[in-house]
């Protein structure tokens, strides 16, 4: 008789165990997934280089010759 008592308080028991994991997995779900896939925040600033280009201006195009302003007299 003893025997059968403690074989149905040890069921008892692991089912009730086995009960509240599952309820905490589906009740906590969510939380668990999201704690697994946090990044921590780094702690010092992130650095950037970044390269400034000031590419060089091309030379101005040669300005035409000025039209002479002498007239010939013939």
């Amino acid at each position: 008789m003893f025997t059968l008592v403690a074989a149905t308080l040890f069921s008892a028991a692991f089912l009730m165990a086995a009960g509240t994991m599952a309820w905490m997995f589906a009740a906590y779900r969510d939380k668990m997934v999201a704690a697994l896939l946090f990044q921590p925040i780094p702690q010092e600033p992130a650095v950037y280089h970044i390269r400034v280009r000031r590419p060089r201006v091309a030379a101005p195009a040669p300005r035409p010759a000025p039209l002479p302003t002498t007239v010939l007299a013939a």
